[in-house]
């Protein structure tokens, strides 16, 4: 039994359908562009969830006690930090994460009208 929206056609239900070199080359394009979006929503999902674990870890700082350091990682090692250096590198890491948050969403947006685009012209 099929699967997803689009179920199989019995055998009889089947038939070659020619596809000019236009339409092949717009299936193609939409093949990338569909690729390219998948990889985009990870990549956007993947920064969302880090978002998340730095906004935990911003209200776990503002716990600490401030006479003490804190550990914060930096690549593989940990680096003792001020609770204020601490603080601010958090601060900056969640703008920049924003900021590709942003930049993902608008190519999605992009890639999005690009794939409507080519349904529209390959359904008409």
């Amino acid at each position: 039994m099929a699967s997803g929206k689009f179920p199989l056609l019995q055998r009889e239900e089947e038939r070659d359908v020619e596809v000019n070199w236009e339409d092949q080359e717009r299936i193609n394009q939409f093949s990338r562009l569909n690729t390219r979006l998948d990889r985009l929503e990870d990549d956007y999902k993947a920064q969302k969830t880090e978002k998340e674990y730095l906004d935990d870890l911003a209200m776990e700082i503002e716990l600490l006690d401030e006479d003490k350091p804190v550990p914060y990682k930096i690549g593989d090692a940990f680096v003792m930090l001020s609770l204020e250096s601490a603080q601010e590198r958090v601060e900056k890491e969640k703008e920049s994460i924003d900021a590709r948050v942003e930049e993902l969403d608008r190519k999605i947006q992009e890639v999005s009208a690009q794939m409507d685009k080519l349904k529209e012209t390959l359904y008409a």
